[in-house]
């Protein structure tokens, strides 16, 4: 890990010398945040980063993402600050992942003045819409036949966890997953959770293996439920944008 981590350390010195920006904040996002990564596995590293105050005040717009390798080892790519607070507002529960993944690249003073003043945004209905939407994507498409990817099993059962958790407990869900397993689940079900790792820890993540009804069972219900939940909450978004702009204005002044 020490010879990758250094070369992404690398890359990210490289997009402040070449793109002229500072970079506040980098970590790890999808299946290595997640815990579940196979050996094959890319890096999928993220960032947030600051241009010079004068880049702002431009007229002509400036892209707000630097997409800056994608390949088989690395996908490296990163928001601007004023587009990473636009989507603190609208409560985007991928951002919020970002900033609590638990593998972390580089973290500035900076940007935890940020999300200190950001969590207030956190929307338990956006994130539920978000997290109901990737487990029904994920089971409509890879999960009806009777022979399956078992990585798919985790990409569906992650977000309805963290559907459990924001359910629950009213708050920010954590992003590994055996943390999300640690919640209070059917005993049958855990029993095929576990087997269901155990099978996918012996084989290559392309391996076709039998459905587990069970499993299945659990997360069409809960696909099904989040929905209907969804429909009865009423909208707790944070509509105030003064935390914000102050928070931007005082990171462009130093």
């Amino acid at each position: 890990m020490s010879d990758i981590r250094n070369e992404i350390l690398d890359k990210l010195s490289e997009i402040e010398e070449k793109e002229n920006v500072r970079i506040i904040y980098a970590v790890e996002s999808g299946s290595r945040a997640w815990g579940v990564e196979s050996p094959d596995s890319d890096y999928d590293v993220r960032f947030i980063y600051i241009r010079n105050k004068e880049d702002y005040l431009k007229l002509q717009e400036m892209r707000d993402v630097i997409e800056w390798q994608l390949d088989n080892v690395l996908d490296i790519n990163g928001w601007d600050l004023k587009k990473t607070l636009i989507q603190f507002h609208k409560g985007n529960a991928t951002l919020f992942e970002w900033a609590n993944s638990p593998i972390v690249y580089k973290k500035s003073d900076e940007w935890q003045v940020v999300y200190e003043g950001a969590k207030k945004y956190f929307s338990k209905k956006i994130a539920l819409y978000h997290y109901y939407g990737t487990a029904n994507n994920t089971f409509k498409q890879y999960l009806q036949d009777d022979v399956v990817r078992y990585k798919k099993y985790i990409y569906a059962l992650r977000p309805l966890l963290a559907c459990k958790y924001i359910e629950d407990n009213h708050s920010i869900p954590p992003v590994r997953f055996d943390e999300l397993l640690m919640q209070k689940l059917p005993e049958d079900l855990s029993d095929e959770i576990d087997k269901m790792l155990d099978i996918k820890s012996r084989s290559d993540e392309k391996d076709l293996n039998p459905q587990l009804p069970v499993i299945k069972s659990y997360i069409e219900n809960e696909i099904n439920r989040y929905e209907q939940l969804i429909k009865t909450m009423d909208d707790d978004r944070t509509a105030d944008w003064e935390t914000l702009n102050k928070l931007f204005l005082e990171i462009l002044e130093g």
